[in-house]
């Protein structure tokens, strides 16, 4: 990564926006930094007998709108400032989405793809009992992320429920429909980013209709954004990666074919009738509509000029520089901050909690219409904002978001 980790890059992006709107130093201060976080240790038996301790984290950084929100990332490279970053930017994707929600995030360093199902549930457990006095259903509530499952959701609901000596189901989303689980939480980010898009699409007039996508990365986000663009708006699906490089035709692919064939392989590598392209290259394409998915950091100063996609919309965390942006702004780039066209996935998580509190739950279809109603008009106020203070669309989706939770904190007295 150049020069700066990710938290660093959230809290330069707050300070463009502390900047525009004149913010009071000391409110600046107070939102430059997490609230509260939570290092902790956690012995879990392996298979073979031995204890291993992994290192976690939860981190909430700002509940002035409300109890704190966001993932559980297990990944090896995990980093308490990583888990800063994120944190950070669900406080602001929730104000963005005009969500009752503060931010939160939460990692462990291990990985995942090493340990046997028995592992990972004993890990899972271990991580809701350190943490049961910090999270709750009015407190902080977690869900999915990296390498998290809706599995490991239920496992770390029961463990909470046990201490807790009664169901608690709203405790943390991304659950399994069985166990308070919202119908339409699996393809939710990649939905609600396609939502976003298409509102970009209406303003830029694009037709969305034999429109060019590429995609790079190819997870939950990558793979349900590949299908619903085509299922939904009849794209053309031209190019996809995943870690271990990537496809191209320029006829067009089928989503569902292709995830087959990673499915089977591992990889989306060597699906007929394609030219091998890098995770580099398709950044690069000339598209209608470039998603990055996949990792943090890949458009930088060094490429973003060779951007030629009309919109970029980011599903991934992170996937533009700070200093990129201007560079895309400049040159006519229609970019949807990550904030906002990823969105999709914490507002639906809050409709889970909500159909939790009341035990009444939605079909798949509410849940589309709901989510479509908070996606769009969160889209028209960033590209309102971004006209009117000639600003590029993350700075404006800051200034909305920054904005709404700076009103919080004023009315709650706290400044």
């Amino acid at each position: 990564m150049d020069k700066l980790n990710l938290f660093e890059y959230a809290q330069e992006q707050l300070d463009d926006c502390a900047e525009i709107l004149k913010l009071d130093s000391d409110i600046h201060a107070i939102l430059r930094v997490p609230m509260r976080e939570l290092h902790i240790s956690l012995p879990v038996r392996m298979d073979d007998g031995s204890i291993k301790v992994f290192e976690g984290f939860r981190v909430q950084y700002n509940d002035a709108r409300g109890p704190t929100k966001g993932g559980i990332r297990f990944h090896p490279d995990e980093t308490v400032d990583t888990v800063r970053a994120l944190a950070a930017w669900m406080t602001w994707k929730c104000a963005l989405l005009n969500l009752p929600l503060g931010g939160g995030k939460g990692g462990v360093i291990c990985n995942p793809k090493e340990m046997s199902k028995g592992e990972l549930e004993r890990l899972c457990r271990e991580y809701a009992y350190r943490v049961w006095n910090f999270v709750g259903p009015e407190k902080d509530i977690p869900a999915p992320d990296v390498y998290t499952t809706p599995q490991m959701m239920g496992w770390m609901m029961d463990e909470y429920s046990k201490i807790a000596g009664n169901h608690q189901f709203g405790v943390i989303t991304g659950k399994p429909v069985s166990v308070g689980g919202s119908a339409g939480r699996g393809d939710a980010t990649a939905r609600g980013g396609l939502y976003a898009i298409r509102e970009a699409a209406k303003e830029l007039g694009i037709e969305l209709k034999g429109a060019t996508v590429a995609i790079q990365g190819y997870g939950n986000a990558g793979s349900f954004a590949a299908i619903l663009a085509k299922s939904l708006f009849e794209c053309n699906i031209v190019a996809i990666t995943d870690s271990r490089g990537g496809i191209y035709n320029d006829y067009g692919l089928d989503p569902e074919a292709v995830l087959e064939h990673k499915n089977k392989t591992g990889s989306v590598v060597g699906y007929i009738n394609t030219t091998p392209i890098s995770n580099e290259d398709i950044l690069e394409l000339d598209v209608d509509i470039l998603i990055p998915a996949a990792m943090e950091n890949v458009i930088t100063k060094k490429n973003a000029s060779n951007i030629k996609a009309k919109i970029v919309g980011e599903l991934a965390n992170g996937p533009t520089a700070p200093e990129a942006d201007d560079i895309l702004y400049n040159n006519g780039v229609h970019l949807i901050p990550d904030f906002l066209c990823n969105a999709g996935g914490v507002t639906v998580s809050y409709f889970e909690m909500v159909q939790n509190f009341y035990m009444y739950y939605w079909d798949e279809e509410q849940v589309h219409i709901r989510l479509d109603k908070k996606m769009t008009p969160a889209y028209h106020s960033v590209l309102e904002t971004s006209k009117k203070y000639g600003i590029n669309m993350r700075k404006a989706a800051y200034v909305v978001a920054v904005q709404r939770v700076v009103e919080a904190m004023r009315d709650r007295g706290w400044v």
